[in-house]
């Protein structure tokens, strides 16, 4: 049986406040979550999240199928990384957790220089490393990083503040369990939960590595235009009672959205297999 550590690699969520925002197609929201998503910059974002995943999606056509990425998986992958879909799903999930929570502090900051500095980087960097050659650059200059070096520490205290490495490394063997739950519901497979689960589980020390190097690779390359005084103020900001709200609300809304994708991708390629074998 395929290995499952190429799903769960790259289906990784990076839950930083400045990031993941996502738009909402339904009633108009309160004032203050409305001002914190313009100044996110969300479509752009939203963006981002869909050619990386397409992109994803070439390549696992390619190592699955015959033909290879072909033009009805192509299509495929359009439909499922649908972004007023994928809107959809993640603010499901994501309004419920904000409904009480004061967001005129993080509107406050991102509205600022400094704020928007913060998103714009996060951006540039989330872009950049969808080239295979920047991603590698960015990790071996993390494998290479002085380990006692201000910034990395820096680094480390805004991982740990924001728990990316634990939120991500769940997401991502969960995104893989849904991904072959996907397969097998399709007929593309035959494993029961338990086999699922097993091989999902044995794979968590590879997933681990590779999200922490993807992560704190990421992070050096965005954040090393700022100065350490503005990384300590957005790493203080997201510490607050109002940053870890949102954080764990941006989780739940984006483990729910990437959750229906890898189903839908196992689905779909189950289909896609099929096909090819009549």
């Amino acid at each position: 049986m395929a290995s499952l550590t190429p799903i769960a690699c790259v289906l990784r969520r990076l839950v930083v406040i400045g990031l993941l925002f996502m738009t909402c197609l339904g009633p108009a929201r309160a004032e203050p979550v409305d001002d914190l998503l313009d100044a996110l910059q969300i479509d752009a974002m939203l963006g981002i999240m869909r050619e990386e995943g397409i992109a994803y999606g070439r390549d696992l056509g390619n190592d699955m199928f015959m033909d290879g990425s072909n033009p009805r998986w192509q299509e495929l992958l359009a439909e499922i990384y649908d972004p007023e879909k994928m809107q959809i799903i993640m603010r499901r999930y994501f309004d419920d957790m904000l409904d009480q929570a004061d967001m005129k502090p993080l509107v406050a900051f991102f509205d600022s220089e400094t704020g928007a500095e913060i998103v714009e980087l996060e951006l540039s960097a989330r872009r950049a490393m969808i080239d295979d050659g920047v991603e590698e650059a960015a990790r071996s200059a993390y494998q290479s990083a002085d380990t006692e070096s201000a910034r990395l520490q820096q680094i480390t205290q805004f991982i740990e503040t924001n728990d990316l490495l634990e939120a991500n490394v769940a997401g991502a063997l969960n995104a893989s369990f849904k991904f072959y739950s996907g397969l097998v519901d399709g007929g593309g497979l035959e494993m029961s939960e338990g086999e699922i689960l097993s091989d999902v589980w044995a794979q968590e020390a590879e997933t681990r590595a590779d999200t922490r190097e993807w992560l704190y690779g990421f992070l050096m390359l965005a954040y090393e235009p700022l100065s350490d005084d503005t990384l300590d103020e957005y790493i203080e900001i997201s510490g607050t009672p109002e940053g870890r709200v949102l954080n764990r609300a941006l989780f739940a809304g984006f483990n729910a959205m990437y959750d229906e994708i890898s189903y839908a991708l196992g689905l779909a390629a189950a289909r896609q297999m099929q096909s090819q074998e009549l």
